[in-house]
């Protein structure tokens, strides 16, 4: 369905400059080049012909996780015909780009005495110069070098190989949350990394963005995101937080303008995500876009998105490098996507606005300890690309039944506008969480049209006093824990969060010491307990009926006061029993916008949900993982939705040309790349995300060549 359609001409994304995209053949850079474009010079697919793309090749080599709860999100690199990714274990792989034939698979754990949670991986990044070069790629806290010839490690660079990206955060680190889930960006000899960190009440670590030597590993420069004393940006912070406050991380990844030397860093938001009472103050330079000098780490300029954020708006994507036309002139232009579904489009040399922006007066806090900021910047264009405000008449209509149920919910929370703060009666997060926009990012053309995928899920964030726990095993579990299992220790299926309740009859209470200690999958181990904490939430967990044989620190219920005393119930999706979102469709749309003009071009739902299309109700979309890829040939190829396709667009009109049923969810962002003379597009279905299965496959697309003149539709795949 598309609401909106205005072609325009794709003359200007035909004859593209020799600067827009890093290689016509290859895909050697995340996302598609260092400007982070996801855009292909390739034409040989074209809308006259996608209708004969067919399957390539398949690899899928290892047993997916029965549980539903492994995943694969990673961008791949194509260099020199062989196609480097990492599969749902993480190690790394090497794959003959024209067949799927495994070359070579690296462990990145192998010679490691550890045993932390590894996390997950989007992507890598490629260095050469002259006869050397190496694969750069992040695992658990590591960052390791390899050979992209052998799949052995580059012993020469860090320690055997590796950085440890804890080091120099400072002691308090080593117990605490760091992982370097997304690839750093590679300017000249360096690599400058961002890393994620922990977001909840539990202590984080810092965020800094850090520049490493590619040969050597040796750190060349540093940014501070949470300001030291004497730097820019201290005197938004209380004197102390710096010492203890965490977060302002770049997590997803980074774009460099090569010619100027600019590195664009766009931040998260400090922990903890929903109460900021111990970081009073505006939080430079968390929920940032940082311009920083590329050679030297020093800032160029900056724009914050979301002044002291107690909504978990990190910029969820890297910003997108491209050229627009404003008043009849050319202008380099950076833009940003947000969770909360807006674009913001700069001067990139200078931070200068391009189109109008506003500081809208918000609501203020009753959270005890907390105080919000009175203003937060909206862009007067382009308009949002998700709706902005959950009101009565948007509560679903897919059945009398579900809007009854959630007609009974929706009265009894807080009434919804954007910025409405954290409440104990529960605050609805529309968008949610996961956007608006997310971390698979947007794609842009050289003509300026920018496309992005985007969610349109209500969530609910209902705040606990944890200084009311019953015990001290309680109120560390709430404190630490909750966030994602849940207050009533429920977990969370559409998150792949398993539930904790019964746990005393699957792990023995040394498994759960050591869990809770080291970690194990995507959960990040919580090291900086104390031996008698880990055993406080041990008995709290393995208790029946949820008590444990510990009393508070203070000996009195309900009157230990903490530094960050609340925390909430849990990242929870508001879905009807059914589990379609509480919110009228559609929920997830596909968009196309002009930077240049600021209007929209097009706009259209992505993905569906077959029962419903068989009730006779229109596509609604879903819910949406992993950005999209516009190519030269006037197409837009994507995966990322619930109902596990792969499709590809007309760039120009939104028109559905193909689609494909993948073997798991494809979560990730593809690929497009030339072998062997044939246009070929990649992505990885890993699956494991809103309860679908896992996988673990490499699903490659190329066009079968015409048999007597006849172009037979190949949209099917694994149903």
């Amino acid at each position: 369905m598309t609401w909106l359609s205005t072609p325009f001409a794709l003359a200007a994304v035909l004859t593209v400059s020799s600067t827009f995209a890093d290689s016509g053949t290859d895909w050697s850079t995340y996302l598609g080049g260092k400007r982070s474009s996801q855009f292909s010079t390739l034409a040989k697919i074209t809308e006259e012909n996608v209708d004969r793309l067919e399957l390539a090749w398949v690899w899928n080599e290892g047993a997916d996780d029965p549980q539903g709860l492994s995943q694969i999100q990673c961008n791949p690199l194509v260099i020199g015909g062989v196609l480097y990714g990492t599969d749902a274990n993480l190690d790394l792989i090497a794959l003959d780009a024209k067949s799927g034939k495994l070359l070579w698979r690296f462990d990145p754990y192998e010679g490691l005495d550890t045993k932390e949670g590894r996390g997950v991986n989007r992507g890598l990044a490629y260095w050469k110069s002259g006869d050397e070069s190496r694969i750069l790629f992040g695992v658990s806290r590591f960052l390791i070098a390899v050979d992209p010839e052998t799949g052995t490690r580059i012993e020469s660079f860090g320690t055997d190989g590796r950085i440890d990206l804890k080091v120099d955060l400072g002691a308090g680190a080593q117990g605490l949350q760091v992982q370097a889930n997304t690839p750093g960006v590679v300017y000249e000899n360096l690599i400058v990394m961002g890393m994620r960190v922990g977001e909840g009440p539990a202590p984080a670590a810092p965020g800094p963005i850090r520049a490493y030597d590619v040969r050597s590993g040796e750190l060349v420069w540093r940014f501070n995101t949470i300001p030291q004393p004497g730097e820019a940006g201290y005197e938004t912070w209380p004197e102390e937080a710096y010492k203890s406050v965490g977060g302002a991380n770049v997590w997803t990844g980074m774009a460099v303008d090569v010619e100027r030397g600019i590195v664009f860093c766009p931040t998260g938001s400090a922990a903890f995500d929903f109460w900021g009472g111990d970081r009073i103050g505006q939080n430079l330079y968390a929920n940032c876009l940082i311009a920083l000098n590329a050679k030297t780490g020093e800032r160029i300029w900056h724009y914050q998105f979301v002044h002291h954020d107690i909504w978990d708006r990190d910029l969820p994507a890297p910003p997108n490098l491209v050229t627009v036309r404003h008043g009849g002139v050319e202008i380099p232009a950076v833009a940003q996507i947000t969770k909360s579904g807006h674009v913001f489009v700069f001067n990139r040399e200078t931070g200068e606005e391009l189109f109008p922006i506003e500081e809208t007066q918000v609501p203020w806090s009753d959270l005890r300890g907390e105080q919000a900021w009175a203003t937060q910047p909206l862009p007067v264009k382009p308009e949002p690309f998700a709706r902005q405000v959950f009101s009565a008449d948007l509560i679903t209509d897919v059945s009398p039944e579900s809007y009854r149920e959630v007609l009974d919910r929706f009265i009894t929370l807080r009434p919804h506008a954007p910025f409405v703060p954290p409440s104990k009666e529960g605050t609805i997060i529309f968008p949610g969480y996961d956007g608006g926009g997310e971390w698979g990012g947007a794609a842009v053309d050289p003509a300026g049209v920018l496309y992005v995928n985007s969610n349109e899920m209500p969530w609910i964030l209902t705040m606990v006093d944890a200084t009311l726990a019953s015990s001290e095993g309680e109120r560390l579990y709430f404190q630490n824990c909750a966030g994602c299992h849940g207050t009533d220790r429920s977990g969370s299926l559409a998150q792949s969060i398993p539930g904790l309740t019964g746990i005393h009859e699957r792990m023995t209470r040394l498994e759960v010491s050591d869990r809770i200690r080291l970690g194990k999958g995507v959960m990040p181990g919580f090291g900086f307990f104390k031996d008698e904490e880990r055993g406080a939430i041990v008995d709290y967990l393995l208790s029946d009926g949820g008590g444990d044989r510990h009393d508070v620190a203070s000996g009195e219920s309900g009157e230990k006061e903490e530094d960050r005393p609340w925390t909430h119930t849990g990242y929870n999706r508001w879905l009807d029993s059914k589990g379609y979102p509480a919110v009228k469709p559609p929920w997830g749309t596909l968009n196309a916008i002009d930077l240049n003009t600021g209007e929209y071009l097009w706009k259209t739902t992505l993905g569906i949900v077959p029962e419903l299309i068989e009730q006779g109700i229109e596509p609604t979309g879903t819910e949406n993982y992993g950005g999209p890829v516009v190519t030269a040939g006037g197409l837009l190829f994507i995966g990322a939705s619930k109902d596990e396709y792969f499709r590809a667009f007309s760039a120009s009109t939104g028109e559905e040309l193909w689609r494909y049923k993948l073997p798991a969810g494809g979560y990730a962002t593809p690929a497009v790349y030339e072998a062997g003379g044939k246009q070929y597009v990649v992505i990885a279905c890993g699956g494991g995300k809103m309860g679908t299965k896992s996988g673990n496959y490499y699903v490659a697309f190329a066009l079968r060549e015409p048999a007597g003149g006849d172009a037979e539709t190949t949209s099917g795949g694994w149903e």
